[in-house]
């Protein structure tokens, strides 16, 4: 299974870093991806790491201030994020190998 966490309530302006840990299998060799569901909205990909832990992608809206990052060691990705603006406010998830993490709330007040 995977867990989320890192959410909270932030300034604008400021920095969260969500982590994504797996358990019961590795992310190893495994694509993974983080996706928000803002209030009132559809679930949108927002940041994903190809599964050789180099490529990345980023939405258009959280390019230049979401950075992905993997760490094997600890079976986990992070999704650290800077300059915090109120539309970043979701829920966060993140997904791989088929298993999805419950939610971690990301708020920002402006």
């Amino acid at each position: 299974q995977l867990q989320a966490s890192g959410g909270g309530l932030v300034q604008a302006g400021g920095s969260l870093r969500l982590g994504c840990t797996a358990s019961g299998f590795t992310l190893d060799d495994r694509a993974i991806g983080w996706c928000r569901q803002a209030p009132g909205k559809e679930r949108e990909g927002i940041s994903c790491i190809d599964d050789n832990g180099i490529d990345t992608y980023y939405t258009d809206s959280v390019k230049g201030r979401f950075t992905i990052s993997s760490n094997i060691a600890q079976n986990a990705v992070y999704l650290h994020i800077r300059n915090l603006k109120p539309e970043d406010t979701g829920d966060y998830v993140c997904h791989a190998g088929g298993f999805w993490s419950l939610g971690t709330q990301v708020t920002v007040s402006s």
